[in-house]
């Protein structure tokens, strides 16, 4: 009797409804299957191809006379008298190691001594590229003996890592099996690229062959863990790095499918980690877990979907992409201070670590490769020239562990906070020792990374993807052709491409940043999805000339508070501060360093005019809100990448 009060179109919704919740289900059951391999639309030139010009040059050998080129001296018990790949491998018998950072005494399980390969392996990588990039003979040959002694540990069975025979493999919680290699690997297959070593090609195959066949595909659970929180063995995942670029490098899908095969038993253990399918799929649920984990892992989620072409991995990695949004503050940093904790980015409550800087800015330039998306581009670009920039001292060879975009104080916790007494994250330091030596060597690798996404290709055009000064000499379909990229962007907006090439026919793709408005270019083109055409045959030498025409913008955070930009660049007002040295090394030339401001006033947003008054040192000035006076002041704006304390965004009075 009551079904026959029952209208209808409620049936047909119902039915529909469930319909739909089986469909759903269907497909959250179908979204490990694979349907096909999705090409990537742009593909990568070996790294040594592309070298710094310019400042970005200037950066990297810095970098090579101070930190980079010295964390060994600087950290040797760490970095030089641990032989974790070697003699020093991690067994039963291990129960105490040094690993840098101030904790609780005690015997801790061998597995979980990890710690140093991350430092040694990331430093390395950071320093390997550093010295290909600059040519340095000295370096490369401190190199070449690495690499001997590493291939020297590699065991009979391929297997290259940090544990011993009882150990690996056989773990039910953390471990960092993975993620030694994966920070090992992605060092020496730089070396690869650059070199064309054979032998050193055919150990690292054998060492990842070594992987598949001990964690074999459907047949193990590399991720699982008796315990919900993992630092190595969440880390792990990144392994997908390895394995995509030897796909690029030998064509062979079973790498591919071994990716695929990772993220599917990740997602499917009990972990506290964002990255999980189940978690992506539901948008309700905001990022929470550590930050360098979660952003190093939209590369794997990427990986798993180009792997696949599965539509539920193409919804997870969107709706990741749509959460770190969320957490991404106006310099384009994605807050994590450790913990990204479930909260969205704010300019001055939360802060961002150096680590979590390089593997986003990383996760940007392998989705633009595979996308080809020039809105990739656009993120890596603020994000190095504004936040990564803007963690680095601009005077001595330091960087921050965490940084915020409104830094009022760098004393140790956020902003002046000391509610946790021995807190040396938000300071200076070439090492970070006190904290763990991971952001160093990552703030060594960030522009080596970068560099190596400048130039892309595809089958008809070299494409200039990330500006900024550089020399490509690359053999592009058969014909050898270098092109230099003069220019100071993102400080100036002229670049002129100077190609040298022998009747080659190709296209020139140019990315035109979002923020163009307004430019002009010397030759014949045409626009495309964010690009700037030329194409031509190009013989001999000729010069391509583009100008961009910036502008000051007023734009405003997630927060809607107002923050200036100009091109690229984000604006910050400079506060003057007091420098205290904490700590003098043996090494001369390095301190670890704290800041505290002069005469600090946090001013309100007023809608007055901005001015350049300087050019070429990119200076600006307008008039804020005093809130203590309640008086509009005369204060000065530059880029954020130039400053140590500052003020990024204004709120409304």
């Amino acid at each position: 009797m009551i079904a026959k009060l029952i209208p209808l179109h409620y049936y047909i919704l119902l039915i529909l409804f469930c319909g739909l919740s089986q469909n759903a289900l269907a497909q959250k059951e179908d979204a490990f299957n694979k349907i096909r391999t999705l090409p990537e639309k742009l593909q990568s030139l070996s790294f040594g191809d592309i070298k710094p010009g310019g400042w970005l040059k200037e950066q990297v050998e810095q970098n090579l006379a101070g930190f980079t080129g010295h964390l060994d001296s600087l950290a040797p018990s760490l970095i030089v008298e641990d032989e974790i790949y070697g003699r020093g491998r991690l067994s039963n018998k291990i129960k105490h190691k040094d690993v840098g950072a101030l904790g609780d005494a005690g015997d801790w399980q061998a597995q979980f001594l990890w710690w140093n390969s991350e430092s040694q392996s990331n430093w390395w990588d950071g320093y390997i590229r550093s010295a290909i990039l600059t040519g340095n003979q000295q370096d490369l040959q401190k190199i070449r003996k690495h690499i001997q002694y590493i291939l020297s540990t590699q065991d009979a069975n391929g297997y290259l890592g940090i544990y011993d025979q009882d150990l690996r493999y056989k773990f039910d919680n953390e471990n960092g099996e993975l993620w030694a290699k994966t920070t090992l690997l992605r060092g020496l297959l730089a070396w690869y690229e650059a070199y064309k070593d054979k032998t050193l090609l055919t150990a690292i195959e054998r060492a990842v062959q070594n992987v598949m066949d001990n964690y074999p595909v459907n047949a193990s659970h590399p991720f699982y863990s008796i315990k919900l929180d993992v630092g190595g063995l969440s880390h792990g995942l990144a392994f997908t790095d390895v394995l995509e670029n030897l796909y690029r490098i030998t064509k062979k899908h079973s790498y591919l499918a071994y990716a695929f095969f990772l993220y599917k038993d990740f997602s499917e253990q009990k972990l506290n980690e964002d990255a999980q399918l189940k978690k992506l799929l539901d948008t309700s649920l905001l990022l929470k877990g550590h930050g360098v984990h979660t952003y190093e892992h939209l590369r794997s989620v990427a990986a798993a979907y180009y792997a696949s072409a599965n539509p539920q991995l193409k919804l997870a990695l969107n709706n990741f992409l749509y959460k770190i949004k969320l957490t991404t503050s106006a310099s384009g940093g994605p807050v994590g201070d450790e913990w990204i904790g479930g909260k969205k980015a704010d300019a001055t409550s939360r802060g961002y670590e150096y680590c979590s800087l390089q593997e986003l800015m990383n996760s940007y330039t392998d989705l633009l490769t595979k996308s080809g998306g020039s809105n990739y581009a656009d993120k890596a670009e603020k994000l190095f020239f504004n936040a990564a920039q803007g963690s680095r001292d601009p005077d001595e060879s330091c960087i921050a562990y965490l940084k915020s975009d409104n830094s009022y104080y760098m004393t140790g916790g956020l902003n002046g906070d000391t509610t946790v007494k021995n807190q040396t994250r938000y300071t200076y330091s070439p090492v970070h020792q006190e904290a763990a030596v991971c952001c160093v060597p990552n703030a060594g690798r960030i522009a080596p990374y970068y560099i190596q996404s400048m130039w892309l290709k595809n089958r008809n055009d070299i494409v200039a993807a990330l500006l900024g000064p550089c020399i490509l000499n690359t053999i592009f379909n058969g014909k050898r052709i270098s092109i230099k990229e003069k220019t100071n962007y993102p400080y100036s907006y002229t670049i002129d491409f100077e190609i040298s090439a022998d009747n080659a026919t190709f296209g020139l793709r140019i990315r035109k940043p979002s923020w163009v408005k307004k430019f002009s270019v010397s030759e014949d083109y045409k626009e495309e999805d964010g690009f700037i055409i030329i194409n031509k045959k190009w013989n001999g030498n000729e010069i391509i000339k583009i100008q961009f025409f910036p502008e000051v913008k007023v734009e405003q955070d997630n927060n809607g508070e107002n923050y200036f930009t100009y091109g690229a660049l984000v604006l910050a007002h400079p506060i003057e501060s007091i420098t205290d040295t904490t700590k003098t090394f043996s090494l001369p030339g390095f301190y670890n360093l704290k800041y505290s401001p002069k005469n600090l006033v946090i001013y309100q947003y007023a809608k007055n005019e901005v001015i350049q008054t300087d050019k070429e040192k990119l200076v600006f000035k307008t008039s804020l809100i005093n809130p203590v006076t309640r008086h509009e002041e005369e204060v000065s704006l530059q880029p954020m990448g130039q400053t140590i304390l500052r003020q990024v965004t204004f709120k409304w009075p």
